[in-house]
């Protein structure tokens, strides 16, 4: 009935769909299965795409040849630049999307993507061959054979769904859980834990008054994701902002006898940056107000997503707790919000290529890992998607580096330290961040996409103006002379210092409060000059130039760590016969078996100490 594939992707959420398209496009005949085709791409949460580090990653998956900040692009309905009071490293975009849509385009894109082909059943197992993945088992009993597996099963593992004292068995709402899966990994053995996260009500958006919160606008001049040629948004919707209250926090306490989370019925642990409405309210008991944000589902849709009341309480006492916030007084709930608890695997059992430790061929990408967020889980799909294909073609792995993307810092992370909450990509979990921008991903990574035969030769060539564009600009800024009749008045209104004699244009970009704009406003033939080039060369050379003593410094100290990156450690050791090193570095390092002293030293509970002794054992 089935012929042989290259890949097989169980899931067809964020990951799955980055993986079988990423998997298709270099090559590979890939089968994409899912229990409903009519959910592809599906977002579980919050309509919504970036934001604080998540931003960097859609760009950082677009500048590979990925698709998610494509189809962001083609159905968001706002878009707002996060953070631009802040230093550069720190911009984060943010797209409010239609979820309708861009659930449709995704699915319309992978069907219209060669290689790629479907088939709608829960899958129950994985065929197992002297210690490989070798194809999938079906609840209908049916085997389809594969050369390489990817599991992006998200929260639908023996998924269980909670509202107050109710339960039942579910992957998200309206949709049942996937069985058998985890058992046969767990026989295989593979260790299992248990992860919750939750989702708000959705409410009917004719029943709200608009009046009495605050409207929330788009950026001016709206960006956009995707370094190809998508198009900007010429109008937007807005969101809104309203604020709980006293009153709203009494109802929601009278259901915590009822609370899941309160009793003891969640095993499961939830991301505590992003707790539920009730956990607010008990470890912020000090606090009057926890604030809200009303985030429309679509261009036409009248439902609404009610950002920042997660709950898992009764139904009765979460719509009471609605009407008592300023604006909700007549609100309509269209559905319950609830806790989902599923199962997950310590992402410590992989390597870096996402491929599993304990059965080869085999892939985890997304939410099984142990990660939140539908930015964290295309990026996986993504690099599980490469792997897979190189793996099977017998070309090297692809591996992302901690200086190269945010995407090397998150599987760095789970690889190494695991994760015990729901992990979710923060910026601060980057130590090169500066280097790591929202604006530079296409050049730190478009030709290694290029390379990869994901992303298309009109990208590269695309890449390679900008940074022509970007060096003229530079040397041009540096060697500028300003007098200073032509631009003392404007540094005098912006409360800088006059200067007394000529000045580098460049000199004056360094000033904190000096842009580009100002100079060029100021000096007509800057602004003559400037017109020549795109934006975004002309913000690239701007941040090189201000930033410039932080970027070599980062550059300097991305140097000296990729030293110990490349210090291989080619055979696998027992690290239990290396009694110099501490107990929990030995158990550590023996569980992980890192490929190099890179990835050894930031294993959680290695110590430079151990890093010492085990440069010493291997002669370094």
């Amino acid at each position: 009935m089935f012929p042989e594939y290259d890949i097989i992707v169980v899931g067809a959420g964020h990951a799955g769909c980055e993986a079988a398209a990423a998997a298709a496009k270099m090559g590979s005949k890939v089968l994409l299965a899912t229990m409903n085709m009519n959910t592809i791409a599906q977002m579980s949460c919050n309509p919504a795409m970036g934001g604080v580090a998540k931003g960097q990653i859609v760009r950082e998956v677009d500048a590979l040849g990925g698709m998610s900040g494509i189809i962001t692009d083609e159905t968001m309905i706002q878009f707002r630049m996060l953070n631009k009071s802040k230093g550069p490293a720190m911009w984060s975009p943010r797209a409010q999307s239609d979820r309708m849509r861009f659930a449709e385009t995704w699915r319309l894109t992978l069907e219209q993507t060669a290689n790629v082909d479907f088939w709608q059943e829960m899958i129950t197992g994985i065929e197992v061959k002297d210690g490989r993945a070798v194809g999938v088992r079906t609840s209908l009993g049916i085997t389809i054979r594969g050369k390489a597996v990817v599991l992006t099963n998200g929260t639908f593992l023996n998924g269980i769904i909670h509202i107050g004292e109710k339960q039942m068995g579910g992957g998200r709402s309206a949709e049942k859980s996937a069985k058998g899966l985890t058992e046969q990994l767990i026989e295989l053995g593979f260790e299992a834990g248990r992860m919750k996260t939750g989702t708000p009500p959705r409410v009917d958006g004719r029943s709200l008054d608009y009046s009495r919160m605050e409207e929330q606008f788009g950026d001016e001049n709206p960006s956009k994701f995707s370094y190809t040629e998508t198009t900007p948004l010429a109008q937007q919707r807005s969101c809104y902002i309203t604020y709980t209250n006293s009153d709203v926090h009494e109802i929601l306490k009278t259901g915590f006898e009822k609370s899941p989370m309160f009793q003891g019925r969640i095993q499961g642990l939830g991301p505590r940056y992003c707790p539920s409405i009730e956990d607010k309210i008990n470890r912020f008991a000090d606090r009057d107000r926890h604030q809200i944000f009303v985030e429309p589902e679509g261009w036409n849709t009248v439902e609404v997503y009610v950002n920042g009341f997660s709950s898992s309480l009764p139904e009765d006492v979460q719509l009471k707790a609605l009407r008592k916030i300023v604006g909700f007084e007549n609100a309509k709930m269209f559905r319950p919000g609830y806790a989902i608890e599923y199962d997950f695997f310590p992402p410590t059992q992989l390597n870096l290529t996402l491929e599993t430790k304990l059965v080869e061929n085999l892939y985890f990408a997304g939410q099984i890992n142990g990660t939140t967020g539908y930015e964290e889980a295309a990026c996986q799909g993504l690099m599980a998607g490469i792997n897979a294909h190189n793996k099977i073609n017998e070309k090297a792995p692809f591996i992302l580096k901690r200086s190269e993307a945010y995407i090397g810092v998150l599987i760095d992370d789970l690889v190494n330290k695991g994760t015990e909450e729901p992990y979710r990509m923060f910026t601060s979990r980057a130590e090169h961040r500066i280097l790591l921008r929202q604006d530079n991903a296409d050049i730190r990574l478009t030709r290694l996409g290029y390379e990869l035969g994901l992303a298309d030769e009109n990208r590269l060539k695309a890449v390679d103006k900008k940074i022509s564009e970007t060096a003229e600009i530079i040397a041009y800024l540096n060697n500028k002379p300003i007098e200073p009749g032509d631009i003392n008045s404007m540094l005098e209104q912006m409360g800088s210092a006059p200067i007394v004699e000529k000045q580098r244009a460049g000199q004056l970009i360094k000033r904190p409060n000096i842009e580009i704009q100002h100079i060029a406003e100021a000096v007509p033939a800057v602004k003559e000059y400037l017109s020549k080039f795109k934006a975004d060369s002309v913000e690239q050379a701007e941040i090189a130039v201000k930033y410039e003593s932080y970027i070599v410094k980062e550059h300097t100290m991305a140097a000296k760590m990729g030293e110990l990156e490349n210090y291989n450690i080619k055979e696998k050791i027992d690290y239990r016969n290396i009694p110099a090193l501490s107990a929990e570095a030995r158990e550590k390092l023996l569980r992980v078996q890192p490929e190099t002293i890179g990835q050894a030293s930031r294993i959680s509970g290695v110590s430079p100490a151990d890093i010492s002794v085990l440069m010493v054992y291997l002669g370094k």
